[in-house]
């Protein structure tokens, strides 16, 4: 696919392409690994909802970015990500959400995502980061590409099930970002 993508920080107008994404990441990326009545409940107007209120916060030390395409009727968003302080764990900053849609996976735009995310944190002081990613989650083998380490696991309770997940770390951003930033 040849295209130009922009990626930039999240705008409160963006919450409908962004929980677009969502719903549609989740329901093919959670298929097996999360209850289907959860993910069958999931809507882009509920998910919009959140997304307002998350961007509407302002906390500057979190940070949220698009991937958009450029269509005739307009810019769509094809992907986004957020960031901030880590919420407990082995690093001082933590990608909170990484998300593709399906049909532009593998075309260099979660590793565009995910270096933009760590040029954030680092450029907030964090030395390391980490990313939790459901243990099943065939996405993880990105992370692992992208020169994340397998460096902890945990128990979550989400929507009546217990998941695994496990944490990847990129324990020295600033070098990593000045070699490129993964491998992939």
């Amino acid at each position: 696919m040849s295209a130009t993508i922009a990626l930039r920080p999240a705008r409160p107008s963006d919450v409908q392409g962004i929980a677009r994404v969502h719903v549609e990441t989740w329901r093919d990326t959670y298929a097996g690994l999360v209850p289907e009545e959860y993910l069958l409940s999931m809507t882009a107007k509920g998910q919009a909802a959140q997304w307002a209120e998350a961007l509407g916060r302002a906390r500057p030390s979190e940070t949220a970015l698009v991937a958009e395409i450029a269509e005739p009727e307009g810019a769509r968003i094809i992907g986004f990500g957020s960031c901030g302080p880590a919420r407990g764990g082995p690093a001082s900053g933590e990608v909170f959400t990484l998300y593709v849609c399906g049909e532009w996976q593998n075309h260099g735009i979660g590793r565009r995502l995910l270096m933009g995310l760590f040029e954030v944190l680092a450029g907030q002081k964090s030395d390391a980061a980490v990313i939790w990613v459901l243990s099943g989650n065939p996405s993880r083998y990105f992370y692992e590409a992208m020169g994340g380490f397998r460096k902890a696991e945990r128990q979550e309770r989400f929507a009546g099930t217990t998941l695994d997940e496990t944490a990847y770390v990129w324990p020295d951003l600033p070098a990593w970002l000045n070699q490129g930033g993964g491998r992939v």
